[in-house]
């Protein structure tokens, strides 16, 4: 089976923050207009209208938009600086790379593997990376690069190492699908903001091993999933989404454990679509998501 493949040229988007005050949207409208620009969609978002900030993610078709980008991006500066915006610009033809960590659970990389091929995910996966050899059969049934890094208390560092040396410069986000390791903050520092995580609960319960043992002692009737940003604290980055499911006393430990996988692959696949499409916007430990 064929990958399939989008036609993207022309279009970008655009996401903006900035203190909240009248004309915002007609700037960025009357400056896209001048410059030839047709917008395909727009979402907005103010926190207070009274001295709050405001978010907004614009998607837009410009003929020769990747030959002029520096231009207009040099022109849009007047319009940023006047409304003190924090923004960035990004073509869709230039597909983001992703970077996949896992270790020995399948199931999340599995998602990812077949939105990819479907094209429903638009990226490049430039590698997968594993602290185990499990998954590699199966990854190189797709023709992506895997890479075998083992990891242990005492080699964590030197392996850090080797990953950050196989991303090299060119990948823009890493995925945690299940890679049950944790992240050191000189790792995260390379990636603030890029690293996609999967919890295998609803945040903040059952932190720790054993989650899904640990909650059928405690009878619980949801279960969940958390897709987060990584930062130093753990669990605890910006959330980008949840979902859960009812469960009940007839559900043993295993039950749970299926129950969850499904709902992880889920949470996980619509967090690392919503980041590549640029629906994302980060404000302290919180996300903006335009979904």
């Amino acid at each position: 089976m064929e990958k399939v493949e989008r036609t993207t040229s022309n279009r970008a988007r655009m996401l903006i923050s900035c203190p909240d005050q009248p004309g915002i949207v007609a700037a960025v409208s009357q400056f896209l207009f001048e410059h030839g620009a047709n917008i395909v969609q727009s979402d907005q978002y103010t926190m207070d209208p009274e001295g709050g900030l405001f978010f907004i993610r614009i998607e837009f078709d410009l003929p020769d938009i990747e030959e002029n980008i520096e231009r207009f991006q040099r022109d849009f500066t007047h319009v940023a600086n006047k409304f003190q915006m924090d923004w960035k610009l990004n073509l869709t033809s230039r597909k983001k790379r992703i970077s996949i960590f896992v270790s020995k659970e399948d199931h999340c990389l599995l998602e990812l593997l077949w939105h990819w091929r479907s094209g429903d995910l638009d990226v490049e996966i430039a590698s997968v990376i594993s602290n185990h050899p499990d998954t590699q059969p199966l990854v190189d049934s797709f023709g992506i690069p895997f890479y075998h890094v083992p990891v242990t208390a005492d080699t964590k560092q030197e392996a850090e190492e080797k990953q950050l040396s196989i991303l090299g410069d060119n990948v823009d986000v890493i995925i945690l699908a299940r890679y049950m390791q944790i992240i050191s903050p000189s790792f995260i520092q390379h990636y603030a903001d890029r690293i996609i995580n999967i919890h295998h609960s609803f945040l903040p319960a059952f932190i720790g091993g054993k989650p899904y043992d640990r909650a059928h002692n405690r009878g619980v009737k949801i279960i969940g999933a958390t897709a987060h940003y990584v930062t130093e604290e753990l669990d605890g980055g910006p959330i980008i989404e949840q979902d859960v499911q009812r469960v009940s006393h007839r559900d043993n430990v295993e039950d749970l454990k299926r129950i969850g996988r499904q709902i992880e692959r889920s949470v996980l696949a619509k967090a690392v679509a919503w980041h590549v499409e640029d629906r994302i916007i980060v404000h302290n430990n919180k996300t903006v998501v335009f979904s």
